[in-house]
């Protein structure tokens, strides 16, 4: 028997991340407990598990076949065998979230057999809810949303770090865009798709679940996402690790390839 179609996880997607944001809210500069994680693995506070309890609860108990991958959650091979995969990031930009930023995000994705089939990545502080389903497009706040065709550096506002743009990344010359950073990865990938930026990049090792929300909502609202090299995005390996990322305007996502010496 078939599941549920990519629509049904979305609208399940959409109503668990505002139930997030209910609860990160909650703990949003109010002080919240908060330690280091082993291997110097970054920060985490109460609310990120907070967050990550309700949301294996409720999405679990929707679809209780499906497997799970999240950052705040040990890891269940289990999830290997699962068609369908949900693919959790409760809080991306715990730093930011403990600095009382609002540029936080909640991403959660389905992947099936490798590919993700929704998504949504939701800020609640600032009420910005961006979602998309394979083959349904990318809205905002229910608003169809487009990427840029923006196909020159000259004219080109990208997101990333300083050291992305280091000239060790680019043996054909680092690119001449002009350059600017948000903490969460998964909202830099949003923007992307909602076309207020050009292009994001990372050539860092980059957790899935980081990124596969915002994978979809950049690629069904007409733009690229690869990894850092120009090979295909596949979520729920064994290490659930990709090679950077880099996506943005088709044109111009071709062009920064090539100014790393790569071709898609």
């Amino acid at each position: 028997m078939p599941g549920p179609d990519a629509r049904d996880d979305l609208l399940l997607l959409i109503e668990a991340a505002r139930g997030a944001g209910r609860i990160a809210a909650r703990y949003f500069r109010d002080d919240p407990e908060t330690w280091d994680k082993p291997d110097d693995a970054g920060p985490v506070t109460e609310a990120d598990l907070a967050v990550n309890d309700m949301l294996h609860d409720r999405l679990m108990d929707a679809r209780p076949d499906y497997g799970w991958l999240s950052e705040e959650t040990p890891e269940d091979p289990a999830r290997l065998a699962a068609s369908r995969v949900f693919v959790i990031d409760p809080i991306d930009g715990t730093r930011a979230f403990i600095e009382g930023s609002s540029a936080f995000s909640h991403s959660l994705a389905v992947v099936e057999d490798g590919v993700v089939i929704a998504a949504v990545v939701y800020l609640p502080i600032r009420g910005k809810l961006y979602a998309a389903s394979l083959g349904g497009g990318a809205t905002l706040n229910d608003m169809a949303v487009r990427a840029s065709d923006a196909r020159h550096f000259h004219e080109s506002e990208v997101l990333a770090t300083k050291h992305t743009l280091g000239p060790a990344h680019w043996p054909n010359g680092v690119p001449e865009v002009t350059r600017a950073y948000r903490p969460s990865l998964a909202y830099r990938m949003a923007l992307v798709g909602e076309g207020r930026f050009d292009a994001m990049m990372t050539f860092r090792a980059t957790w899935e679940w980081d990124i596969a929300a915002g994978s979809l909502i950049i690629t069904e609202a007409g733009g690229m996402a690869t990894d850092a090299v120009g090979q295909g995005l596949r979520f729920n390996s064994a290490t659930p690790k990709v090679d950077g990322v880099l996506a943005g305007a088709p044109v111009l996502h071709s062009a920064l390839l090539q100014a790393r010496g790569r071709t898609a």
